[in-house]
């Protein structure tokens, strides 16, 4: 039986496969399922900076309207504190499933301001999450930004982050930075553990007769898959130290073992789990074991990275020379 076995972010999970954010991990019904399977790593669904902020606002704003009616309104009130608003009911779903799981629990977040990360990060950790992830979904229109600003603000948030946690972080990373890789390395020396590859790009659509923006969501496809398989591909050995986990597109344990092969450290999967259902992750890992029996693979360690860029015969098949092929490869 081949082992499974592998390390992300300096954490050891017993398989390669990550439930990562989504409704499927932050439903408590679905963990046993989830654990059953043999799940490697659960990353919880996003704790929002502006759903704390709504959250408190929605809380506060009956309060701030009546305290100018009388000099000793305000002694009436209850402590803001105290009352369930903000991160509290985040952070009970970390205690509760690093309590009830027996793999890693890394908690995610997705800030708005600097402050914000590095406020919440500190609260995450102190829920015991194992890891924290950062998920970095920032879609700059402003002409007047440019791509070296972006990058410097996020070098900076990593460097605020990792000042004040212990725990392992990761960066969940769109696909969408001019120079990946020399941004992966400036993330890695701002003291980043890993990479996540890729946070998907969730494009609005136009209600033809509202004419309203409205938001769209689409399940990810297969064929989603090949875009992190070349970036992890391109990375792996380049980028010392720094774990490779890959997002988008996988649904099935073929999937898996090709981002192995790769170089990914770990793989996530979100869609399939909504599609089949927690127990699907079962059937993924069963799918993976059997195709490395086949081959003769002891360990994911063995298999990890032989087919990455600096391994293959060709280096150039992932670059122009895959381009030139994929376009003269139809023949109608």
């Amino acid at each position: 039986m081949p082992d499974l076995s592998t390390t992300y972010l300096g954490l050891s999970l017993r398989s390669p496969l990550i439930a990562s954010a989504g409704p499927v991990t932050g439903n408590r019904a679905h963990w046993p399922a989830l654990d059953e399977a043999g799940i490697g790593a659960v990353v919880l669904p996003s704790l929002f900076e502006e759903e704390i902020e709504h959250d408190v606002f929605a809380t506060s704003r009956p309060f701030d309207q009546s305290s100018h009616l009388s000099a000793e309104a305000m002694s009436f009130f209850p402590d803001l504190d105290a009352v369930a608003a903000g991160p509290n009911r985040h952070l009970d779903l970390v205690e509760d499933a690093v309590a009830r799981m027996s793999v890693p629990v890394i908690a995610s977040i997705n800030g708005t301001s600097p402050g914000g990360w590095v406020r919440y990060a500190r609260s995450l950790e102190s829920a015991g999450a194992d890891a924290i992830e950062l998920n970095v979904y920032d879609t700059v229109s402003d002409p007047g930004v440019s791509s070296g600003e972006i990058e410097d603000r996020l070098v900076e948030l990593v460097t605020e982050v990792r000042a004040q946690v212990s725990v392992p972080l990761a960066v969940k990373l769109g696909p969408w930075f001019t120079s990946l890789g020399h941004l992966v390395g400036r993330i890695r020396a701002a003291g980043a553990d890993g990479v996540v590859l890729f946070n998907r790009f969730y494009q609005p659509d136009i209600d033809l007769d509202s004419l309203d923006v409205t938001p769209r969501l689409v399940l990810s496809a297969p064929a989603e898959m090949r875009l992190p398989l070349y970036w992890i591909a391109a990375l792996r050995g380049h980028v010392g130290g720094c774990a490779l986990a890959a997002s988008t597109g996988v649904h099935s344990g073929a999937d898996v073992a090709k981002l192995l092969l790769g170089g990914a450290d770990a793989v996530m999967t979100t869609s399939a789990l909504l599609r089949h259902g927690p127990a699907f992750a079962g059937t993924m890992l069963a799918d993976l074991t059997t195709w490395m029996a086949e081959r003769e693979y002891d360990s994911v360690d063995q298999l990890r990275g032989s087919v990455s860029r600096q391994n293959v015969p060709d280096p150039g098949a992932y670059d122009r020379h895959n381009y030139y092929q994929v376009i003269h490869s139809w023949h109608g």
